[in-house]
């Protein structure tokens, strides 16, 4: 089924037309006593438009969309409805093996067997992290009153990491901490254990620094976001305006600078009360094409093995299945790719996985349901009920 999953979606890059389509902004200027900017606002065809728009809503008829820019010049633009909030982002929970691969694989480029090897090896050779092959993002209770030891070991043995265990808060506990949601194993964190500094080689410490980071972001506040949205009525059509600032980072913080930045650049909305009436300029019209689906990498493959319920035909069978429900299991997975690799029924293209001639020939040669999914779902689904005993 791994190996469908990305035959199928080679073939679908392979197959796909890309379609012309086309998007619509009115621009609105604002002004208050500190700036002066245009509002974009994106507009929202109305029912009458369906014929014209594919299957996701996207308009492909260039002349509507000029009909409708030519409309929407210098007309009043009035403000029908003004919503303002302020969200807030818990810190991700910290790391089972697979979320660990997953962040592993997209931010060192390491693949899955890299990251296992390297995580037995700082647990059986260092004891600097615990048990590895985890399935679980949660902790015990019992947990919570080492963390000053936890931290203190952290600091000691990823010294760019001292900065963040004294902003710590260590009284303050995330939703991390749950009996309910730990089973065999729990979540990975480093041990309270100190190592000699010169230790570690370069991906070791790497990775003891990834799940140390994750640890210490439940002892942080959550980010605070600003949510604006305005939508406008102009010559009778709909366009929504809507934006997102950072207030407060947070555990963002720990991200670094550049992590936390690339989240913004989102467009600024006023806070404008419902009546107020602006002009609009002009309509910015766009050419746009659709674009296939991306190839899978090794980050991407790792999701989609983790969360297979997307991937399943059945719909009845999709419904029992749990978000959690995967192909392979924390300590396989890893060995599923490398086992397509070294068959080489899959090959590595950069950060692309492809799929191999000899890959395609056996999806292709054997019956369908040994190549969704599906079946290794519901076996799945099973076991897990005998495991807990509903069977």
């Amino acid at each position: 089924p791994v190996l469908g999953l990305v035959v199928r979606r080679d073939e679908e890059i392979e197959n796909f037309v890309p379609r012309d389509y086309f998007t619509l902004h009115a621009l609105i200027p604002y002004q208050d006593q500190n700036s002066s900017f245009d509002i974009r606002a994106r507009w929202k065809p109305s029912e009458a438009c369906k014929p014209w728009q594919d299957e996701e809503g996207r308009v492909l008829n260039r002349k509507l969309v000029e009909n409708v820019a030519s409309r929407i010049a210098n007309q009043p633009a009035t403000v029908t409805k003004s919503e303002q909030k302020q969200t807030k982002q818990a810190a991700p929970l910290p790391y089972s093996l697979s979320a660990l691969q997953i962040d592993a694989a997209k931010r060192f480029g390491m693949s899955a067997q890299d990251v296992l090897n390297v995580c037995q090896s700082l647990y059986e050779k260092n004891k600097l992290i615990t048990y590895p092959r985890s399935d679980s993002r949660y902790l015990p209770m019992e947990h919570f009153g080492q963390a000053a030891s936890v931290t203190d070991a952290i600091g000691n043995n990823a010294k760019e990491l001292a900065q963040a265990v004294q902003g710590a808060d260590l009284s303050r506990k995330s939703k991390a901490w749950n009996d309910s949601k730990v089973d065999a194993h729990h979540a990975i964190i480093p041990t309270p254990k100190k190592a000699s500094v010169n230790g570690l080689s370069g991906n070791e410490m790497k990775i003891y620094q990834q799940i140390a980071r994750q640890y210490l972001m439940q002892f942080y506040p959550p980010a605070v976001f600003a949510e604006a949205k305005l939508i406008f009525d102009i010559a009778g059509g709909t366009f929504v305006a809507s934006g997102k600032q950072l207030i407060d980072p947070g555990w963002k913080i720990l991200m670094g600078k550049d992590k936390a930045e690339k989240e913004e650049g989102v467009d600024t909305v006023p806070p404008l009360p419902e009546g107020t009436v602006l002009t609009c300029r002009e309509g910015e019209i766009k050419d746009r094409k659709t674009e296939p689906p991306k190839h899978f990498t090794e980050a991407t493959l790792l999701q989609a093995m983790t969360g297979i319920s997307r991937f399943v035909e059945d719909k009845e069978l999709k419904k029992i299945l749990r978000e959690t429900d995967g192909l392979g299991t924390e300590a396989t997975r890893a060995g599923i790719l490398d086992t397509l690799f070294k068959r080489q029924l899959l090959t590595r293209q950069g950060k692309s996985i492809l799929s191999s001639p000899a890959g395609r020939g056996l999806i292709h040669a054997l019956p369908n349901e040994s190549t969704y999914p599906d079946m290794t779902a519901n076996w799945e689904h099973q076991l897990q009920g005998m495991a807990e005993r509903n069977q």
